[in-house]
């Protein structure tokens, strides 16, 4: 097998999207990356999966992992349109099995397979997210809408013939490597390419409702221009400062606590300081601390969970469970020979030597004998 050398524009692009993610965070590029090197080849090779495991210090059975997970990543050449048909509940019961079958016999392909020509790739989907449209079928993730055998067959043929038909909804059509460019995180340059397109009327009905019937938001304005990020931080800094400026000045903590009429101290508020919250760690560590509290840092407050205590109330002090452990392993040492843990080969002797002598210390018979030593 020969091996494949990715151009130098794939592995500018590569630099590019691994510093898009902080350093000690470079493995997060694996996807896009990933998308790349099948927008160089059509697929994601062998040879894609170790560029990737290369440039992100990875093995190749950890990038293989995620790329077999994806069904977005193809394991094998695929065709310049993957033509995807939903067959799921509702677009089955309207008619996309039926679709898929047509196309499946008119193509002379099945699923996941790809015509001769190396044009079209076929599959089945199992959902397009498209409900209110079925039955849909997709061209490289761009939809077509309320298809049937007919008109399906006509978007296959036009795109064997060299055309590109115009998608119900969504930019010009590409091909499969122009749309993983796009999916690796880089804009399309072909001129006007997302000049087409625009949204279905399933997905306007709520705006056409809302206009119909006078619902809008308080005091929205479409006009509003969105401002830049540098603009929208410095109101956020302004009205943050102007907040801080309208606050009353706290009042001074009086040296004497205020007296109720009981003569009880009066809740002026708390002059204690500030103590971190306990939920500043894990409640994985918050439990194991409260479960063993001779580590010294239990938290007897964590949520479903209360610090051990002995019948005073009190709760065990540091290193008391350790010494108990270790009593307890010293009062019962591990078997060996085969006998069970707490034997004493000493008083197993003694019980053989009375026995077989026909008396015990008591002066018992030979039967009573062997019934005591039993016993002992």
């Amino acid at each position: 097998m020969s091996v494949v050398v990715f151009t130098d524009e794939t592995r500018e692009r590569a630099r590019e999207i691994i510093a898009r993610y902080p350093a000690d965070r470079s493995r997060s590029a694996l996807l896009p990356l990933l998308h790349l090197v099948q927008a160089e080849e059509g697929y994601v090779s062998p040879a894609g999966v170790a560029f990737c495991a290369e440039v992100l210090g990875l093995n190749k059975a950890q990038v293989g992992a995620v790329a077999t997970f994806y069904t977005m990543y193809k394991r094998k050449p695929t065709g310049d349109f993957l033509v995807s048909v939903c067959t799921n509940t509702m677009c089955n019961v309207l008619g996309g099995q039926e679709v898929y079958d047509t196309l499946s016999e008119h193509l002379g392909v099945g699923h996941d397979e790809t015509t001769a020509d190396g044009t079209i790739t076929l599959e089945h989907a199992e959902c397009l997210a498209a409900c209110d449209y079925g039955p849909v079928m997709t061209v490289n993730y761009d939809f077509f809408d309320g298809v049937d055998a007919s008109t399906a067959i006509g978007v296959v043929d036009e795109l064997r013939a060299g055309g590109r038909p115009m998608p119900t909804r969504g930019a010009r059509l590409c091909t499969l490597k122009e749309m993983a460019v796009q999916l690796a995180g880089f804009a399309d340059e072909r001129d006007e390419a997302v000049a087409d397109g625009g949204p279905g009327e399933p997905t306007l009905r709520g705006l056409r409702l809302a206009q119909q019937h006078g619902v809008s938001v308080p005091g929205f304005d479409p006009n509003t221009p969105i401002r830049s990020k540098a603009e929208a931080d410095k109101a956020a800094a302004e009205a943050k400062a102007k907040a801080e400026a309208a606050k009353p000045a706290p009042a001074e903590a009086s040296a004497a606590p205020v007296k109720g009429g009981d003569g009880a101290s009066a809740p002026t508020g708390s002059t204690a300081p500030d103590v971190k919250a306990p939920d500043d760690k894990s409640p994985q560590v918050r439990t194991a601390e409260t479960r063993q509290p001779d580590a010294g840092t239990a938290a007897p407050d964590a949520p479903g969970t209360k610090v051990p205590a002995d019948a005073t109330g009190t709760a065990p002090a540091a290193g008391d469970a350790r010494s108990a452990e270790a009593a307890g392993v010293a009062a019962n040492a591990p078997a060996g020979d085969g006998k069970p843990a707490g034997d004493e080969a000493g008083a197993q002797e003694r019980n053989l030597t009375e026995a077989k002598a026909g008396t015990d210390a008591d002066g018992a018979g030979p039967a009573d004998a062997n019934e005591t030593g039993v016993q002992k």
